[in-house]
């Protein structure tokens, strides 16, 4: 799978962790940045990324920052992209299954890295149910 990925300063260090993982795991993987722990703003790195997957050329995203709502939010401003904060191996599951969710927000300061490292090998891995959760998808470009 193309995935895309972005953080600020404060999701730098889980972003390479996850970027290790998902290229172990075969994914291709574009790193949007940014590259270090030094102060920038958010929507500077997380808005490219969300314009990438919204244009087709990455299938997912995953945007990191401390809490991950920022993020969440910047990525949710652009058409088409439909991105879920997740907190839990229960909420990436739903924003999968019921949301199609395509960019998955994290936040460094609110998990463990082991969680996050979880959440996102289940995000990827579960498929979208389709059935009565389309119509309410498409609503959302409405």
């Amino acid at each position: 799978m193309n995935i895309a990925i972005g953080s600020d300063h404060a999701g730098y260090r889980y972003k390479e962790r996850i970027k290790k993982l998902l290229e172990e795991k075969g994914h291709i993987v574009k790193d949007f940045g940014t590259y270090s722990e030094e102060s920038v703003d958010y929507p500077k790195f997380i808005r490219p990324v969300a314009k990438a997957v919204a244009a087709g050329k990455f299938e997912r995203g995953i945007v990191l920052g401390g809490s991950g709502n920022g993020e969440a939010m910047t990525a949710n401003r652009v058409k088409g992209i439909r991105c879920a904060i997740a907190w839990d191996l229960r909420s990436a599951r739903l924003s999968r299954e019921h949301n199609d969710a395509n960019v998955l927000s994290l936040g460094q300061r609110m998990l463990a890295i082991e969680e996050v490292l979880e959440i996102v090998e289940l995000w990827l891995e579960t498929e979208f149910e389709a059935g009565r959760h389309v119509q309410r998808i498409q609503q959302l470009d409405e």
